[in-house]
């Protein structure tokens, strides 16, 4: 049913246009020479929106996902709050939206999934397809491990105290645990109660059981989700995708009420220009850009795959970006808002255990010119200045036992990923009134956050296998119950004690490089490959308007040169600075920087070389393949590869009862467009086609 069949040849679509009047052809949109809009033809063959809300928010729910929440808020944290964010701003207009808007226009153009794209444009460089597939592959195994440790957490939200409120007792000694004495109780519940986790990734441990089945769960959910394709997917994407931002809003304000939340907002906002000089931080801001807009991952091209031909791509690629920056700072402020509650509650804390042992000395007859001078009795009047200012002029003289209370030193404590998610947020929420409830509502949204990121992240591998394989395109049900359970099988990798140490491997390495290197080509695929004058023709034809001839020098020049620079600085600090990763060590209760061991390395190398190996590995196929063709025959395979999806070009749109002829370029080669025929609007998907799908999964 996904597959797309082959055009039909210009004679039958010569025929078939002329047995209509050229009215009835407008109203249909014209769609070409085929003329097929009625019959049930190759437009009715391909599922499409039900309407342009729907396909916003599958776009903008892939896009906004774990990221914004705990990777740009960290980012900024590190690397000059409002400087940083300026860069980003920058890198986004220059690099992220050109390359985006790129892929949603060759997406809509030839309406097929990441390897039917590439293959289209270059046989030769049909292996980027089933890189971004593998890529796709490998995130949406650790990503599910994600959801399935918020599933965790939202389930023990429903008690009250919340378990990470207090360190257990140990029923043996009945004293408090030593781990979590030396730790604190949302890290104690982290890492031993949650995780379990070993002392080092050499130390594998059994599964463990309560995650293996919250990953079983997880899986079952994008199961059912994706089983009827975009059809399911996209009716669960109006809550997955609106709801996170109806939690950042609540979460904002109550934030906003919290006693240092002006102090962690004026941290985010202040500006450190001297960052700028720094090629770590212009690599991580790219990085983030990248990432954050989904670039490589072939989900993009699937999803806009299912679009109108003459849907207006480029809007939607700017509107995208900015609600996608937007998102990006409203988590930011969520979060320093909460950073900054949780980082003054324990300056005040430490000032008041800091006065309780001067109360003691006071006790004891001490009596020294450095004495305080306001009332160490009662702490509640002791602002942080004084209490600072006494310490600045007195500290030296004091002794060890009393200690600075430093609120920015707390600030800059910055915590990253699953730490801030499932630590420090957790920890500011316990000393929330209602506890329980913002944290099931918190939790609640991680899992629709993930969610909506997981549809996409599995749209960007069926979507491709459909297109180009009959057989799985005939049997889309199986095919994605089949993925989802290989899913799991290779995902209890990640349930071990060990598990959590796979998951900041393939986080850090299984998508980084391959994806880089699948932009590097997909933008010389289009800008060199194709040619950028003929891309912006095509798109001209599509949006019935040409873009800015800018958009030609950003993918021939600015952004290539920017994603090779991307992948040398990425490629360089790999070569340099050994890997490494921060385990868990539970005789001192604190994290260590390890060295991965050989084998590790090894796994390593080994993800990375699957994800990039189809890009050469394809490459060298055409090559032999056409060998013995010679420059002719090799062109002449290239355009019949092309005719598999669709071509036609701007005398289709303005004149359908004319005969088709090939444009002739310059150079006397005949010129190949990639306009595929289509829809001019949204549709309703038939009714029939659930009934039909399940005959043939069936067969």
């Amino acid at each position: 049913m996904m597959e797309k069949p082959p055009l039909p040849s210009n004679e039958e679509g010569t025929r078939m246009g002329e047995s209509r009047s050229e009215a009835e052809l407008l109203d249909l949109g014209v769609q070409g020479t085929s003329g097929g809009v009625a019959s049930s033809g190759d437009a009715d063959d391909r599922p499409a929106w039900d309407s342009k809300l729907q396909y916003v928010l599958a776009q903008v729910g892939f896009s906004v996902g774990l990221g914004n929440v705990w990777r740009f808020p960290y980012l900024c944290h590190q690397n000059g709050g409002g400087a940083f964010m300026v860069l980003y701003v920058m890198l986004l207009v220059v690099v992220g939206v050109p390359l985006f808007f790129m892929e949603l226009a060759a997406g809509q153009c030839i309406r097929q999934g990441s390897i039917g794209v590439w293959k289209h444009i270059s046989p030769k460089l049909a292996g980027i397809g089933y890189s971004s597939c593998m890529v796709c592959f490998f995130v949406a195994l650790y990503y599910n491990v994600i959801i399935a440790w918020s599933l965790f957490y939202m389930g023990n939200s429903f008690q009250y105290p919340l378990p990470w409120e207090q360190c257990p007792i140990n029923m043996t000694t009945n004293y408090t645990v030593k781990e979590c004495l030396g730790s604190s109780p949302t890290t104690y519940f982290w890492f031993r109660k949650a995780l379990d986790i070993t002392d080092s990734i050499d130390e594998s441990g059994e599964f463990n059981p309560i995650m293996t089945g919250c990953l079983l769960a997880a899986w079952a959910i994008v199961c059912l989700a994706m089983i009827k394709g975009i059809k399911s997917s996209a009716k669960v994407m109006y809550f997955s995708s609106v709801f996170p931002y109806a939690v950042l809003f609540i979460f904002l304000v109550r934030g906003l009420m919290l006693d240092g939340a002006m102090e962690g907002i004026a941290y985010m906002f202040y500006p450190k220009i001297e960052i700028w000089a720094k090629v770590q931080v212009w690599r991580q801001a790219a990085t983030q850009v990248f990432f954050a807009l989904g670039l490589g991952y072939g989900s993009v091209i699937a999803y806009s795959s299912y679009n109108p031909i003459h849907n207006n791509c480029h809007r939607d690629a700017l509107m995208v970006s900015c609600i996608n920056f937007m998102t990006s700072v409203l988590a930011s402020l969520v979060v320093f808002v909460v950073l900054g509650f949780r980082a003054k509650n324990i300056v005040l804390n430490c000032i008041t255990q800091n006065l309780g042992l001067l109360n003691d000395m006071a006790t004891h007859g001490s009596n020294h010119h450095w004495w305080p001078w306001f009332n160490m009795s009662d702490p509640a009047s002791v602002t942080i200045p004084d209490y600072r200012e006494w310490y600045h002029h007195y500290g030296s003289q004091v002794g060890t036992n009393i200690t600075d209370c430093d609120l920015d030193e707390e600030m800059s404590k910055g915590v990253e990923g699953t730490g801030l998610a499932f630590i420090a947020f957790t920890e500011a929420m316990a000393q929330f009134p209602a506890s329980p409830f913002w944290s099931t509502l918190f939790f609640l949204m991680l899992l629709n956050l993930g969610m909506s990121t997981m549809f996409g992240t599995m749209q960007g591998i069926l979507t491709p296998l459909m297109d180009n394989f009959s057989l799985l395109g005939r049997h889309r049900t199986m095919l994605t119950v089949c993925s989802c359970a290989l899913g799991f099988v290779i995902g209890l990798l990640f349930t071990q004690r060990s598990g959590n140490y796979f998951v900041t491997m393939f986080d850090d390495y299984s998508a980084t490089l391959p994806l880089i290197i699948v932009v590097v080509f997909e933008t010389f695929a289009v800008a060199w490959v194709y040619g950028a004058d003929r891309f912006l023709d095509d798109i001209e034809i599509m949006l019935k308007w040409r873009p800015p001839v800018l958009y030609k020098y950003l993918w021939k020049y600015v952004c290539l040169f920017a994603m090779v620079g991307l992948l040398a600085a990425s490629l360089l600090r790999m070569v340099f600075k050994r890997p490494t990763y921060t385990a868990w060590n539970h005789t001192t209760a604190s994290e260590t920087t390890l060295e991965y061991p050989g084998w590790a390395l090894a796994m390593l190398a080994m993800l990375i070389l699957a994800a990039t190996l189809p890009v050469p590995v394809g490459y060298f196929h055409s090559w032999l393949k056409n060998r013995g063709m010679g420059p002719e025959g090799e062109l002449a395979g290239q355009e019949i590869d092309r005719e598999r999806y669709t071509k036609c070009n701007s005398s289709d749109a303005l004149d359908s009862n004319s005969q088709q002829t090939p444009s002739v370029e310059d150079d006397g080669r005949p010129r190949a467009s990639f306009l595929p025929l289509g829809l001019d609007h949204y549709r309703l998907l038939p009714q029939q086609e659930d009934v039909e799908e399940e005959e043939e999964d069936t067969m």
